[in-house]
């Protein structure tokens, strides 16, 4: 009988760790997901934040710190799960930044673009972009390429 009841909660325990893993995976999975939200307050301050250096006017402090926040919350959205709607919030992102002369964090969100949403109408104009920088681009296809004919020879 003692054994009954030890098996038992043995196994209560157990399913109840499992049930457990299921809703962080469940919470994950929505976490991955971008919200629309999020997409329009980040694409409307990029908008803003364009506009404003076309047309000439300085960046406050605040609209800097806008900028870095941008970047941060891209680059975490990233790290969480990576979604097409986020190629033209970072290649827009990255014309500030080269505006700004923040051509390091310029090149990132480039490079960014051309790895994460290579078949996207960004990829080309980012490639563009790291050219017209003097950024050295890898073709991939090509280096693939390169790389069987060594294994063949």
């Amino acid at each position: 009988m003692k054994k009954f009841i030890v098996l038992t909660l043995v196994g209560v325990v157990l399913a109840s760790i499992f049930a457990i893993d299921a809703q962080a995976a469940r919470k994950t999975k929505a976490k991955s997901k971008i919200s629309k939200e999020f997409l329009e307050q980040t694409e409307t301050e990029i908008n803003r934040l364009t506009t404003k250096i076309y047309g000439h006017a300085l960046l406050s402090p605040q609209d800097n710190e806008s900028l870095i926040t941008i970047k941060i919350k891209l680059d975490t959205q990233m790290i969480e799960g990576s979604a097409p709607e986020l190629a033209p919030l970072y290649y827009k992102t990255g014309n500030i930044l080269k505006m700004r002369d923040l051509n390091k964090d310029a090149i990132e969100c480039y490079q960014t673009v051309l790895e994460n949403f290579p078949n996207t109408a960004f990829a080309p104009k980012a490639k563009a972009a790291l050219k017209d920088m003097g950024v050295e681009i890898k073709d991939i296809e090509n280096e693939s390429e390169e790389n069987l004919s060594d294994q063949i020879q």
